[in-house]
């Protein structure tokens, strides 16, 4: 394999070990978030960052790993007032169908070619490598790609056209929002009815009732609301938002996803958008720990 040049924009909770697995597998990375602890967790794990994308060497590829639709935008904005031509971008982010077709347009406008790649596995499985991919885009982009992917997990080809991949994100993040508030609630349920939480959990996961979500979210749960943030209330805010707005924009029926996105927001009206979505639970009586 030749090492690549990469920036790779957004270390946060799950970009910071993503980054480490491609500077791990040779590739020569730099990171980019403008906040400071961001910045001293890549110092820490031996990952070179800058805080602004122009402070950031110029790299063949460029992976954007931003929180929200209007992080894109900026981040293309201020991308654009240098030279992206031949660039490589890959935007692995949750943003949404029409924000990865509309940024993807000023890129390749700009010379720069883009696949839309978004990522699903959390944190745990980023730190393993494990990730799962789903990559729409130019055949040949694609494979021009790989080498640098596939040190993130596997690469799924899921179309030819930019914005495909987030539109299969988005049924993803539909089932993942709906089954963190299915925990939350069973397990809240579970308390009660006067059982034991854990006990509970350790039962059922076991069965026809299990899913990763139950076993990963439910013992985050059931640790506090100081459990480690491994992702956030608020990016459940935002991502089941752009459920529902893909969902209205083809007039799709999503009264679960609704149910489960007032949850969230309350979450969030309670304080807790910065707190690890486990937190969701506590919107249920007697699911504060």
């Amino acid at each position: 394999m030749t090492p690549k040049d990469v920036t790779f924009v957004g270390i946060g909770a799950i970009g910071l070990p993503m980054a480490g697995r491609l500077a791990a597998a040779g590739h020569r990375t730099t990171g980019v978030d403008p906040l400071p602890a961001a910045l001293e967790r890549a110092a820490a794990a031996g990952l070179s960052a800058v805080s602004r994308f122009p402070e950031a060497p110029r790299a063949e590829f460029v992976i954007v790993m931003v929180a929200t639709p209007d992080q894109l935008a900026a981040l293309v904005s201020e991308a654009l007032a240098g030279d992206v031509g031949g660039q490589r971008w890959v935007v692995m982010s949750t943003v949404g169908p029409d924000a990865v077709r509309a940024e993807g347009e000023r890129l390749r406008a700009a010379g720069a070619s883009v696949l839309d790649v978004p990522v699903t596995g959390g944190v745990a499985r980023a730190k393993a490598g494990e990730l799962t991919m789903f990559a729409s885009g130019p055949a040949a982009d694609v494979a021009a790609a790989r080498p640098v992917l596939e040190a993130l997990g596997t690469v799924r080809e899921v179309g030819g056209e930019i914005g495909e991949g987030q539109a299969i994100k988005v049924v993803n993040q539909h089932l993942c929002a709906v089954h963190i508030v299915a925990a939350a609630e069973a397990l809240a349920l579970a308390d009660a009815l006067g059982l034991d939480q854990e006990q509970v959990l350790s039962l059922v996961e076991q069965g026809a009732a299990g899913s990763f979500m139950l076993s990963d979210r439910g013992r985050r749960m059931l640790a506090g609301t100081d459990v480690e943030v491994a992702s956030a209330v608020g990016i459940f805010v935002k991502d089941s938002g752009l459920v529902a707005d893909a969902a209205r924009a083809v007039a799709a029926e999503t009264p679960l996803l609704d149910a489960a996105r007032d949850r969230y927001l309350a979450a969030a009206e309670a304080g807790l958008t910065v707190r690890d979505d486990s937190r969701v639970i506590e919107t249920y009586s007697g699911g504060r720990r």
